[in-house]
């Protein structure tokens, strides 16, 4: 799978909105030790609330006339409920829908992406080493290279998930971008960090967080958050609220803005930070995480 030579995600087409959407959905079949969504269990209720909230979404989304990308980036597992992966079909097939991703530990079966337009839909898949067996994860990951699907597969950057990443490098496809985040707190010498970048030529963006206050930031102009109930703000880390995206009354407040934070160290933050330049790298794979060109040297 040549990732440059894939249709363009839309990030610079006029008009063209990218939308990052978090529902109330906060379980996960996973027990990771850094994550608060550690198999977590949403009760009956707002599972139904989470579910209305995102056939809400679809609905608007399909009916917004104008270019739009979706990344769905929920606190826990989404494609373990139909209705993410329906809503991800559905999305897939809408002819202004440039990109449609989702965040994933790829726990779920594969056999539902035949029904989605594959020029448009792609995953960002993050292996947990202590969560499911090398031999698992790599074989989701060698149908998704099989079907054609645009993904990247990434970890955190853990001390004791680096043997794991790199046999996880040695087997994946060349040019399956496999990406490095750092893990939160932890301060990497630059031995540790030449080990990850060797994995990861990109983790020098991950390393320390970018100090950002005043800085350019495409969030709230051409990018915003979305909540289950429409809420809109600039990002997921910007409390400030816009407006709502169902009564239409964020885009009167859409203009270029300067970050109002010191520091932004998350990649769907940082991103869009326009001194990063982050947009040329990741040019048509901005939500899915896929840079414009392989760097794996292989």
């Amino acid at each position: 799978m040549d990732t440059s030579v894939n249709p363009p995600g839309g990030e610079h087409e006029p008009g063209h909105l990218t939308i990052l959407y978090r529902g109330p959905l906060s379980s996960c079949d996973y027990d990771c030790p850094y994550c608060p969504f550690a198999k977590r269990r949403d009760s009956p209720e707002r599972l139904r609330q989470d579910r209305a909230a995102l056939e809400r979404f679809t609905a608007w989304t399909a009916e917004c006339g104008h270019p739009v990308s979706v990344l769905f980036t929920p606190w826990g597992e989404g494609l373990v409920r139909s209705w993410y992966r329906r809503a991800m079909v559905e999305l897939s097939r809408l002819p202004h829908v440039r990109r449609v991703a989702i965040q994933t530990n790829l726990s779920s079966r594969t056999g539902w992406l035949a029904e989605a337009d594959l020029d448009t839909l792609a995953l960002w898949a993050t292996y947990h080493p202590d969560q499911v067996t090398h031999e698992r994860f790599l074989g989701r990951c060698r149908e998704l290279h099989g079907l054609g699907v645009r993904f990247s597969v990434g970890v955190v950057g853990l001390p004791e998930h680096l043997e794991a990443a790199r046999r996880l490098r040695a087997d994946l496809p060349p040019e399956v971008y496999l990406w490095v985040n750092a893990a939160e707190g932890h301060l990497y010498t630059d031995e540790e960090a030449a080990g990850w970048a060797a994995l990861d030529p990109l983790f020098h963006h991950s390393r320390t967080p970018h100090r950002s206050a005043g800085l350019p930031c495409r969030t709230g102009e051409s990018v915003i958050s979305v909540a289950g109930d429409g809420t809109v703000r600039r990002c997921h880390f910007v409390p400030e609220v816009l407006g709502n995206l169902y009564d239409g009354s964020f885009r009167a407040a859409l203009r270029p803005r300067g970050c109002p934070l010191a520091v932004c160290d998350c990649h769907i933050g940082y991103v869009h930070l326009e001194p990063t330049g982050l947009y040329d790298v990741f040019a048509g794979g901005v939500l899915e995480r896929i840079p414009h060109v392989s760097l794996s040297g292989r």
